[in-house]
């Protein structure tokens, strides 16, 4: 059995957070410039492409890995989680695609907004666990997520609540759908800091 170099699977987890942070930035760039969505939604699908490798890589190392820096189970979840924040990302850039939505409104930015707050803090965070010095550090960006979180569920429920004041059945589907695959996406932006918060407990 390999056993690796402990930096190998930060240096995975920090590029994966690159990525993200890249994703949720061009997810709000899309919907701040709502123009050239086809072209737009392809280089999406490119990042999104990019997480899977990273994530695919991070799977092979740790199954044939005889010593880990940080527990097997807790770099399953921490890596699962930000594939699953990357995913919705992209669901939600294609179904604005496929839907063809001609327009966007506030509550989408706003949610767009969250999500690139929340990336931002997990990129910070992540690094932060090659040796847990600060892990005060760590808990405090978790912290924020988890605010951020609770925002969009406000956000959420205004977004609904406005949009079932419209008569036309077919955006209201559309919409919502939208709406809730970006709050999702704030969910598993906190699901990423629970793991983290957890290993900051674990290790300070």
């Amino acid at each position: 059995m390999l056993v690796p170099n402990d930096d190998k699977f930060f240096e995975l987890f920090e590029k994966q957070t690159v990525v993200l942070k890249k994703a949720s930035s061009h997810l709000l760039n899309t919907f701040q410039t709502y123009e050239d969505v086809k072209n737009k939604c392809h280089k999406m699908k490119n990042y999104e492409h990019q997480g899977d490798e990273i994530t695919h890589d991070i799977y092979q190392l740790l199954n044939k890995s005889f010593v880990t820096p940080i527990e097997p189970e807790d770099i399953s979840r921490l890596a699962k989680a930000l594939d699953d924040i990357l995913d919705h990302i992209d669901d939600t850039s294609s179904k604005m695609y496929f839907y063809g939505i001609t327009e966007v409104d506030n509550y989408m930015i706003e949610l767009a907004k969250l999500i690139d707050g929340q990336t931002a803090e997990i990129e910070e965070a992540i690094k932060g666990i090659r040796n847990f010095k600060k892990p005060s550090t760590i808990e405090e960006r978790c912290i924020e997520i988890n605010r951020l979180e609770n925002l969009a569920d406000e956000i959420l429920g205004n977004a609904i609540r406005e949009l079932f004041l419209s008569n036309d059945a077919i955006k209201i589907i559309k919409n919502k759908d939208i709406y809730e695959t970006l709050e999702i996406a704030t969910d598993k932006c906190e699901e990423v800091a629970n793991v983290l918060y957890d290993l900051s407990i674990k290790h300070s």
